[in-house]
């Protein structure tokens, strides 16, 4: 099977997406028209989320129908009504008896400081990003709940960068597949893990504010300002507008518990790109879906979950375009 580096290579998931380019806001729906069993790992200090608890696995429902990721902040929780009208339009739910209950967990990032702050993905935003889902590879960048997405805040927006939404996938063995698709909009500064240098972040401000580059002196490095008496001074006022959220999937067959698990090691790409990751000042939350019926051993899915999130995160930044006046990775 040819892969597309794209979590949509997972049977069963298509992603769809929209967003407002003036005001810099969106949504990403990954819809699993079947269901898929899905577990979650919530492990930033400042989450926003939408039906997080029936993913314990000692509840009842089983199976998601999607999940939404948008910006927004807790506004743009409302994107995920739209979606559940859509799967209701499309008779798509956990059967109740006396109706089809569309299962549409959701987490969202804060984008409110860039773009328009009045504007946030709504019903009618999730509703046409499920109508668009397709199974072909999706956009990176600038799109869905990456439109308004920034990395390296400890400084506010006027020293971050633009980041995005990314995507990966890859074979595991014996046909099993297992995808990401991350918005990254993180407090702290992305890194790539195989320089183990900072591609984009928090900026010196020793160089010009629409400067593009990688130099040494371009990032100024958000972990080595923490240990500074400066950083220690800015904690107190530092920016809430962050948070990495996310979604693994395979195709191999998972319990609610291994989904969970497999949730959990998807954040080991989290910790390994992005520095520093699970701050209070971030809400990062990844959601696993199980679409197939595969054998795999969940150990090894979870290994691999977290090489695709590393992929993805990379990608994010890789693909974003320039925005709301912050530069880009210089590609």
């Amino acid at each position: 099977m040819k892969l597309n580096n794209s979590i949509s290579d997972v049977r069963g998931i298509q992603v769809g997406q929209a967003q407002d380019d003036e005001a810099l806001t969106g949504c990403t729906v990954i819809l699993c028209r079947k269901g898929a069993v899905a577990g979650v790992d919530v492990r930033g200090g400042a989450p926003g989320t939408r039906e997080t608890d029936l993913l314990n696995p000692v509840n009842l429902v089983e199976k998601v129908h999607a999940v939404v990721l948008a910006g927004g902040s807790a506004f743009g929780l409302e994107a995920a009504s739209g979606v559940m009208r859509y799967l209701e339009d499309n008779k798509i739910g956990f059967n109740t008896g006396a109706a089809k209950v569309p299962i549409v967990p959701s987490a969202i990032l804060y984008d409110l400081n860039l773009g328009r702050a009045d504007v946030r993905p709504d019903s009618a935003m999730g509703y046409q990003a499920a109508a668009s889902a397709s199974s072909n590879a999706p956009v990176e960048g600038n799109v869905g709940a990456g439109t308004g997405a920034s990395v390296g805040k400890m400084f506010g927006p006027s020293l971050s960068m633009k980041a995005g939404v990314g995507t990966a996938s890859m074979d595991i063995g014996s046909g099993v597949v297992v995808g990401a698709l991350v918005a990254v909009n993180a407090w702290g500064d992305v890194v790539d893990p195989q320089t183990n240098g900072i591609i984009a972040g928090l900026r010196s401000g020793k160089v010009g504010p629409l400067r593009v580059g990688r130099k040494e002196d371009y990032f100024a490095n958000t972990l080595a300002i923490l240990r500074s008496r400066v950083g220690r001074g800015i904690l107190s006022l530092a920016s809430r507008a962050n948070t990495v959220i996310g979604v693994v999937a395979t195709d191999a067959k998972l319990t609610k518990a291994q989904a969970t698990k497999v949730a959990q090691m998807a954040q080991d790409g989290v910790a390994r790109t992005i520095r520093p990751a699970h701050t209070m000042f971030d809400g990062d939350v990844i959601f696993a879906l199980s679409t197939g019926t595969k054998k795999a051993d969940v150990s090894t899915v979870g290994a691999f979950a977290a090489e695709v999130m590393v992929e993805a995160i990379v990608r994010a930044v890789k693909m974003a375009t320039t925005a709301g006046g912050l530069p880009v990775l210089n590609r």
